[in-house]
């Protein structure tokens, strides 16, 4: 089989994965809570202002302030809501079980023995073929 289909095999492979299938599941109902999804939408409309006030040149620094508390209160609202707790948890499993796939992948490019290689801890000490430190 060649690599591009072997990779396609993996895409599949991901795609019924139990951590990408809660990730999107999440996703689903994060974008079904209207409650989110009009705080969001607040959040949004509250960063809009605060570029148009800060790209003024005689800009309003009080109002730029309050602007900015409201802003960070309405991220801490939307950080607090359940739905969006969820889908930021089951991301960030699914995150961190891609990298190890990619590191996998990575390291196995590299020479290592694709069965053995730990993509959590791959630094081999030279700095030299590092992409950076995880």
């Amino acid at each position: 089989m060649e690599i591009i289909q072997l990779a396609r095999e993996l895409g599949k492979a991901i795609q019924q994965d139990e951590a990408y299938i809660r990730m999107r599941a999440a996703e689903q109902v994060s974008e079904e809570d209207a409650e989110l999804q009009e705080l969001i939408g607040e959040y949004n409309l509250k960063r809009l202002s605060i570029n148009m006030e800060a790209s003024k040149t005689e800009r309003d620094d009080e109002k730029l302030q309050a602007l900015n508390k409201e802003m960070r209160s309405i991220y801490a609202k939307i950080m607090n809501n359940g739905n969006m707790k969820e889908y930021n948890s089951a991301k960030q499993v699914f995150e961190t079980k891609l990298r190890q796939v990619l590191g996998i992948i990575q390291n196995s490019a590299e020479g290592d023995d694709p069965e053995t290689t730990d993509p959590v801890s791959g630094c081999t000490g030279s700095c030299a073929t590092c992409g950076g430190c995880g």
